[in-house]
């Protein structure tokens, strides 16, 4: 049986929410959003089969550029959320 595109394409989205870029300071979210970035783009694009790399690419753009330019009070960490902010 085969997996319809959307609900792979919601679980490769779902699962980039899941594992969102963490870590206390610029680099340390610069690399995790990067390496989850890379990984969701491949995916995404894997699954709606485009050019896998040009996914992962801009995957790892994006992502670190999230994870590099926000700070961890500008995401609501729920209960995890630092005393700081």
């Amino acid at each position: 049986m085969r997996l319809p595109r959307s609900a792979g394409i919601a679980g490769i989205l779902a699962l980039a929410l899941m594992v969102s870029a963490c870590g206390s300071n610029r680099f340390e979210r610069g690399v995790t959003g990067g390496a989850i970035g890379t990984a969701a783009g491949a995916g995404v694009l894997a699954v709606a089969g485009g050019p896998v790399l040009v996914g992962a690419a801009a995957g790892a753009v994006g992502g670190a550029a999230i994870g590099a330019l926000t700070n961890e009070c500008q995401i609501d960490l729920g209960p995890q959320r630092p005393n700081s902010c």
